[in-house]
């Protein structure tokens, strides 16, 4: 819901519900409304609102399963997917969203990537040609 992304993209992004209200021209308490969902903004406040946060009204307005975590709008070329629950030996599902925009199917093989931070996920063909092309770069060097 709209005051769900409001709460979340203000949060995740450090600023106080007065900072917000200060960069798009309204009051505090205006913005307090629309956070616990007595008012919505108007179009051209969430247009400003959109482009504080990096991302379009669709995204801001996004309206996802409510039953689901709160996951944030993601900014605009990139995409959060959901989140998935890991089973007992290690096992996740891909949602169906992600595997059908990059086509993947039971059997693909898959390269885990990680930092100090999470867990990335690469088609194990994109990633090989990569590495064996740096490595047949490097090598004729």
């Amino acid at each position: 819901m709209l005051k769900d992304n409001l709460i979340t993209l203000r949060k995740m992004n450090g600023y106080s519900q007065g900072e917000i209200a200060e960069k798009i021209g309204i009051s505090r308490q205006a913005y307090a409304k629309w956070e616990n969902g007595s008012t919505v903004p108007d179009v051209d406040k969430a247009s400003q609102l959109a482009k504080v946060y990096g991302i379009s009204i669709d995204r801001l307005m996004d309206d996802k399963d409510e039953s689901a975590s709160i996951i944030p709008p993601a900014p605009p070329g990139k995409n959060i997917w959901g989140t998935v629950t890991i089973g007992e030996r290690g096992q996740i599902v891909i949602p169906k969203a992600a595997r059908d925009r990059f086509g993947l199917k039971g059997g693909d093989r898959l390269v885990v990537l990680s930092d100090e931070v999470g867990i990335a996920l690469l088609p194990a063909e994109f990633f090989e040609q990569k590495i064996l092309g740096n490595v047949q770069s490097a090598e004729k060097k």
